[in-house]
């Protein structure tokens, strides 16, 4: 019971990073009901294996870390552009993603989220400016975050959870 508990928090989280990701791209918005639903997703999946891949403590610390850097980063960049750089959903996505990896791994999905949203906006970017054959003002070009950050995400989750299909046949679960 417990395996397939924690099975469908795994399939519920990539489902409401992907309609995160999808909203993010429509409307800039990432509303706050799905982003708790991925935060419980990551305590029942957690509670149902156990603690086994992120241990409680940790993963609080990882949410705490989550959260808190990109929510200093984006008081940073408001007070450098006078004006909202970086949305409060993409803190909470990042400290809901704490909770399911942990201190460490949340930090490896924010360096990968931040690169995957860095080439998005650059693809952006660059056909924007061919398409409209001039120039733009990159200073003020805006792209949505959740999108990079869900794919640091579920990069690190693949790597934290490599070894799941080992640990359901260990039995622990049954």
């Amino acid at each position: 019971m417990l395996l397939a508990f924690a099975i469908i928090c795994l399939v519920a989280a990539l489902v409401l990073l992907g309609f995160l990701s999808y909203i993010d791209l429509k409307i800039y918005l990432l509303p706050n009901e799905l982003v708790l639903g991925f935060a419980a997703a990551g305590l029942v999946f957690h509670l149902c294996t156990l603690f086994h891949f992120v241990m409680l403590h940790d993963m609080a610390l990882g949410a705490f870390i989550g959260g808190g850097i990109l929510f200093v980063i984006r008081g940073a960049a408001n007070l450098y552009y006078k004006d909202d750089t970086l949305g409060l959903g993409d803190v909470k996505l990042m400290a809901a993603g704490g909770l399911w990896l942990g201190s460490e791994h949340i930090l490896i999905a924010l360096t990968i989220g931040a690169l995957a949203g860095f080439l998005h906006g650059l693809a952006v970017a660059l056909y924007t400016m061919r398409n409209a054959k001039v120039p733009m003002d990159l200073g003020r070009f805006a792209v949505p975050a959740g999108p990079g950050f869900a794919i640091g995400l579920v990069v690190t989750a693949i790597y934290l959870l490599r070894t799941f299909p080992e640990f359901v046949q260990s039995g622990v679960l049954t």
